[in-house]
């Protein structure tokens, strides 16, 4: 059976993370960040925040070890924002699914300008 609970919260999460994530003034953390998607466990102790950057894989990875290094500050502004009594323990994944999706549009476009 499909937990409502757990759905509400990941988008209640991804939410509250998108905005914290335009606070952060960490360099290594770019400004065109997404998250893609918020998988939370079951118990609610553990959350993958996967992110996607339109600069690139590689600036994906540089923007994670920015997050990693401001973990405890998202954690508590997440409890805080969402009155949780424990936050997740967030383990954020760089992904490359944005620039994949951009391509694959691109190589869409090629090929419908060439039939015209």
């Amino acid at each position: 059976m499909v937990n409502f609970k757990n759905q509400r919260l990941n988008e209640d999460i991804r939410r509250e993370l998108t905005d914290i994530f335009r606070s952060l003034k960490d360099p290594r953390i770019d400004p065109m960040l997404s998250i893609v998607k918020v998988d939370l466990a079951r118990d609610q102790s553990y959350c993958k925040v996967y992110v996607s950057s339109l600069s690139g894989m590689e600036r994906a990875r540089e923007s994670v070890q920015g997050l990693v290094s401001a973990t405890g500050f998202i954690r508590r502004e997440l409890g805080i924002r969402l009155e949780m009594r424990r936050s997740p323990e967030l383990k954020f994944v760089a992904d490359d699914s944005i620039e994949h999706s951009a391509d694959i549009a691109r190589k869409l476009n090629e090929i419908h300008s060439r039939e015209e």
